[in-house]
């Protein structure tokens, strides 16, 4: 790309040796592709696929922000071979290469703009993003994956905190089950003992009145067997009495 830029959008036409030399690799490519698919690894589903391959889809190992095509690692050779290919932008396999232009100016977005969190092409930075803090879009996302590297170790650090405190509480409420299952242990054999303690003073209190009822009783008979003879010899008297008269 000659990045020239036409105020009237010119007439294109197709660079026929360039044509053909696409077309010669292409066929050889394919030949080369077809002895050696049983080496490259076949596309699966979520992985991006080459777009040259006819057939059976290899996996991609590039993607061309220039052509925005996806190529295996056959077909890749021509961007690492040919000197008009080689300046093309090479990146890891990715889908939805359009979304990877820009669609104001139709160009690669290879620049990231810091000040307004965006990314940009070339002519955005000299048109729009002017004296704006711009960086290599590799170089922010090398910055932004060391970031979220970091982030997520510290993140993994906290899990890691949680997961141990978690860990100290199961543990203390183990200790807590096992105090109290002691506790409840010793109580029960508290109110066990209590409540033979107690059946034992209630049986011996029943068996003192018992006892001392027993007592008042036998005390009492010989009192009861006097007043009764008394009484009977009152009665007697009584009647001889009633004789007389």
């Amino acid at each position: 790309m000659c990045n020239k830029v036409f105020n009237t959008k010119p007439e294109l036409h197709v660079n026929t040796l360039f044509s053909e030399m696409v077309d010669q690799f292409r066929q050889s490519a394919q030949q080369k592709a077809s002895s050696s698919s049983s080496e490259q690894q076949v596309s699966k589903p979520g992985e991006v696929p080459c777009d040259v391959c006819t057939g059976t889809k290899l996996k991609a190992l590039k993607s061309c922000l220039v052509c925005l095509a996806s190529y295996c690692e056959t077909h890749l050779e021509l961007h690492l071979t040919m000197s008009g290919l080689k300046r093309h932008q090479l990146i890891d396999p990715v889908e939805n290469l359009e979304g990877r232009m820009c669609t104001k100016h139709d160009k690669p977005l290879e620049l990231f703009c810091k000040t307004d969190q965006t990314c940009v092409c070339m002519l955005c930075t000299v048109l729009d993003h002017k004296k704006h803090d711009v960086v290599p879009l590799k170089e922010e996302y090398e910055g932004k994956k060391a970031e979220l590297g970091k982030t997520e170790a510290e993140i993994q650090q906290i899990i890691q905190k949680r997961r141990l405190k978690i860990q100290e509480i199961k543990h203390s409420v183990d200790l807590s089950e096992e105090d109290a299952d002691r506790e409840i242990a010793e109580g029960v054999q508290v109110f066990t003992s209590l409540k033979e303690s107690v059946e034992r003073g209630l049986n011996e209190l029943i068996n003192t009145i018992k006892e001392k009822q027993k007592t008042t009783e036998k005390q009492a008979e010989p009192f009861i067997k006097e007043l009764e003879q008394e009484i009977s010899e009152l009665m007697k008297r009584s009647t001889e009495s009633k004789l007389i008269t």
